[in-house]
């Protein structure tokens, strides 16, 4: 008898584990923010909020996870303006407002391997607070546009 209370004990344990996790709320991996897209599917993304993890960016990277990104936070609103300078791989650009919708969106924005600052520069119409950059072609794929609303909790 104690036997069988132990193995249903588990099955319960295993089961809210499960539900747990198809719930959405596994945690992200160490350093990432998880954010929510409307569809449900969750990006784990790296924090850029401070001027140094800003300027850097994800320069340098020769690969992005479909289900990786960068977050970037800013103190104000802004038209806050991004370059691929230094960028090895194509990225969507996804502005938001405070609100954490989308207000202006640059897809499969390509790489730059111009030497000097000419770069061409992407900005939205709007003020932003946020900017969300993931791997080229993602926001076409999870069906993002102006005005969805993404949910994410800062640190």
């Amino acid at each position: 008898m104690p036997q069988r209370r132990s193995l249903a004990l588990f099955f319960i344990l295993l089961l809210s584990v499960s539900c747990y996790a198809l719930a959405g709320n596994d945690p992200a991996p160490p350093g990432l923010i998880p954010i929510t897209l409307p569809g449900g599917t969750i990006i784990h993304a790296e924090l850029a909020d401070t001027p140094q993890k800003r300027a850097e960016g994800l320069m340098y990277r020769e690969h992005l996870g479909a289900d990786r990104g960068m977050l970037f936070t800013f103190s104000q609103t802004q038209a806050w303006v991004f370059w691929m300078k230094n960028t090895k791989i194509p990225l969507d650009l996804i502005w938001m407002n405070e609100k954490k919708q989308i207000i202006h969106m640059e897809q499969s924005v390509p790489i730059c391997t111009r030497t000097d600052d000419s770069c061409p520069q992407y900005r939205p119409n709007e003020d932003a607070l946020y900017v969300l950059e993931l791997p080229g072609g993602r926001a076409e794929s999870l069906k993002l546009h102006r005005g969805s609303k993404l949910q994410f909790r800062l640190p």
